[in-house]
């Protein structure tokens, strides 16, 4: 029996090898441009990816890519976990979580809405809101895994995490502006630039832009934003759920094991019991995993697919991140 398990593991592990590899080269080149020229490396996965689609159409690395895609990006939302305490949620009193929760239940609610009345699927709409309102392309990559296979799935994914990036990329240089012209303390400029921007590479680099106090401020709070992901993820699982069985299909779990995972290594990293350069390793590992399982998305996309979406979902995604800043602003100075 171990003699078959062996032997049925080495040859699993040397069918998804190949694609595995291909995968993590094309992360690590797109992690090499983006410390270079400090640009998303998300985005940089997504277009080096989609230049080698040629190996996800067939030969020996479409398993591993498959694999990848699906099953280390699962593994590397779990592991984000470990970026949360309860402590740091905590430390901001009540204000800001009020905030932070008001604020990714409407954006989420106004995407769904919209994408009903732009006649796109309600899922669509989730996606892109929740990537908006949570933590940008990570979200969107840990409710794509979440929600269940159907045609345009990978398509709606890659272009949220498209989207969401640029758009992130964006507002890094452009809300520091806004925090001037209105005058904002660095309470609130924190609060405004880690309640808004979509990843969390670029809220560190807008809030210490400005100063320390906002720097730290602006990082606790995108963190309050990611410890939503968790029940957001359950209620996109349930609205998924309750279409599939609408539509005869199989519906998926409830509550997925990655999102387990993610709760438990976030109550663990709460104890305080996990020492720093462990915390450090594990959102490293985390980060390659997101970026790795994207590049292997990106090789399975054509670019002529990506381009076909038309113009109307961009307008969605721009109305979602416009009516975001303009909330928590409007919060903010009614303060």
């Amino acid at each position: 029996m171990i003699v078959t398990t062996w032997t049925t593991l080495r040859t699993r592990s040397q069918t998804l090898l190949p694609g595995v590899i291909a995968s993590t080269m094309v992360a690590a080149a797109a992690t090499f441009l983006s410390e270079h020229y400090d640009a998303p490396v998300m985005l940089f996965a997504l277009l080096l990816g989609m230049s080698m689609n040629f190996l996800a159409v067939d030969g020996p690395c479409k398993v591993g890519i498959e694999f990848t895609a699906r099953s280390v990006l699962r593994v590397g939302v779990g592991l984000l976990g470990l970026r949360i305490t309860f402590d740091q949620i905590a430390s901001l009193g009540w204000g800001p979580v009020a905030l932070v929760i008001g604020m990714v239940v409407i954006t989420i609610a106004l995407s769904m809405v919209l994408a009903r009345a732009m006649r796109f699927n309600t899922l669509f709409g989730l996606l892109t809101g929740g990537a908006t309102a949570i933590c940008g392309a990570s979200a969107a990559m840990a409710l794509s895994a979440a929600l269940p296979a159907h045609p345009g799935k990978e398509r709606a994914t890659l272009f949220t995490v498209v989207g969401v990036s640029a758009l992130s990329t964006v507002a890094m240089i452009v809300y520091p502006m806004i925090v001037h012209w209105f005058d904002l303390s660095d309470i609130d400029a924190g609060i405004f630039l880690g309640g808004t921007i979509h990843d969390v590479a670029q809220v560190v680099g807008a809030g210490y832009s400005i100063s320390s106090q906002a720097g730290d401020t602006a990082t606790i709070v995108k963190l309050m934003r990611v410890a939503m992901l968790l029940p957001v993820i359950v209620c996109a699982v349930m609205v998924a759920r309750a279409q599939g069985g609408e539509n005869g299909a199989e519906r998926p779990p409830l509550l997925p094991w990655f999102a387990v995972m993610f709760v438990l290594l976030a109550a663990f990293n709460s104890t305080g019991w996990v020492p720093p350069i462990v915390q450090g390793f594990g959102n490293e590992v985390s980060r390659w995993f997101l970026v790795i399982a994207i590049a292997a998305l990106g090789m399975k996309t054509q670019l002529r697919e990506l381009a076909a979406v038309g113009i109307k979902p961009v307008l969605l995604m721009i109305i979602e991140t416009l009516f975001l800043a303009g909330m928590v602003l409007m919060i903010l100075r009614m303060g």
